[in-house]
């Protein structure tokens, strides 16, 4: 079980398989297929995934991204839990840890290979069906 906490307000308490944390150019990865939201890469915005909660309120949220994000793994809980960042770097976390997750001051610089329209990145990405011009090299339409 753990307890979601928002700016440091006690948001809902619940028991999950785990919480993924995100940004807008997380949120077509693992955020995604936990059912969260896709972010336009312009929007500012952290995300909040519950993994296979077990609530009424356990949502994908979308908040500021000046909030500072908190997960305890509270100290009933049966098991220990595990922080992964972005799959490389991993900490055990017994019961009663606390995890503050808030954006860096620090912007991470990506290099793209192939600009374009994040809508038209989307549906390359995840073969959408899409009928309609797509704006596709050759001035081809589909």
């Amino acid at each position: 079980e753990v307890v979601l906490e928002i700016d440091r307000r006690p948001l809902s308490s619940f028991g999950c398989d785990g919480v993924v944390v995100a940004t807008p150019t997380g949120s077509t990865a693992y955020s995604f297929s936990a059912g969260g939201p896709v972010v336009w890469p312009s929007v500012e915005a952290l995300l909040v995934v519950p993994l296979s909660a077990h609530a009424l309120f356990a949502r994908p949220l979308v908040v500021s991204p000046k909030s500072m994000i908190a997960v305890e793994i509270m100290e009933r809980s049966a098991g220990s839990g595990v922080l992964w960042c972005d799959g490389r770097r991993t900490w055990e976390l017994p019961p009663g840890a606390r995890v503050e997750i808030k954006r860096s001051t620090f912007p991470v610089r990506l290099a793209r290979f192939r600009q374009g329209v994040f809508t038209d990145r989307l549906v390359r990405k995840f073969s959408l069906p899409v009928v309609g011009w797509r704006g596709h090299e050759g001035g081809e339409q589909s």
